[in-house]
């Protein structure tokens, strides 16, 4: 298994669609891509079956699956050079640094499928719906660029929603059980490898997307985190 992972990590570094911790790409995507078209993001891509099928659906849009993991990220990568799709890319980072890698309004919208739900309250800081994170996203999205949340852990789901109502961002389209309905978009039916574990056994899987306002989020840190230590509590 080590053996694997360090072949596809020595693979991805002649792998001309995986940028590794790049410098001076704010602005260059068009570049990168050799195109204007829309910039959107799949955060904490893993494998990248979000950055792979989106990419196969919207031609006329450039996708860029985000993730530390490149023994992972080598899976999506691979099938991209494999299929000729040159609207995706794979940007190998923290995603605590990813305002360093956009110009404000350069992304259109974000994806963030099946993230790590970092169940204990002491690590709500690195959901990637935490307000330290909206923060950052705030930075690249352009206005009323779109934030899809796509999770089969109820905690990381009803956290969202609280966050959406104490910050007051407007919510819109919501699902508690995506796959209960018969016409879910193309978009929503794409299956990743952790969902198909179904690692949360929650037999459900939870759907948000939201919006950003232009201006600084509410301060309200700190009533956050008090809500936190109740929830904890009980």
């Amino acid at each position: 298994m080590a053996q694997n992972k360090l072949q596809r990590f020595q693979a991805i570094n002649s792998f001309a669609n995986v940028l590794q911790y790049p410098e001076g790409m704010p602005g260059h995507w068009k570049d990168f891509f050799k195109n204007e078209n829309p910039l959107v993001l799949e955060l904490a891509c893993g494998k990248g079956e979000y950055t792979v099928a989106l990419s196969t659906l919207y031609p006329q849009r450039n996708f860029i699956g985000v993730d530390l993991k490149g023994n992972r990220m080598y899976v999506g990568a691979s099938k991209c050079l494999k299929n000729n799709l040159h609207n995706a890319a794979f940007l190998r980072t923290q995603i605590d640094k990813i305002d360093q890698y956009f110009l404000p309004g350069e992304v259109s919208e974000i994806w963030i499928t099946f993230p790590d739900p970092h169940l204990r309250i002491s690590r709500a800081k690195k959901r990637l719906t935490h307000p330290r994170f909206l923060r950052l996203y705030q930075k690249i999205l352009k206005r009323e660029g779109l934030i899809h949340l796509k999770t089969d852990s109820p905690v990381l789901f009803n956290f969202t929603k609280l966050i959406l109502e104490l910050y007051g961002l407007p919510t819109q389209a919501f699902s508690e059980d995506v796959y209960a309905h018969s016409d879910i978009s193309e978009e929503l039916a794409i299956k990743t490898h952790y969902e198909m574990l179904d690692i949360a056994q929650s037999r459900k899987i939870f759907y948000l997307t939201f919006t950003l306002p232009a201006e600084p989020l509410p301060v309200a840190d700190a009533q956050l985190n008090e809500l936190l230590k109740e929830i904890e509590k009980n």
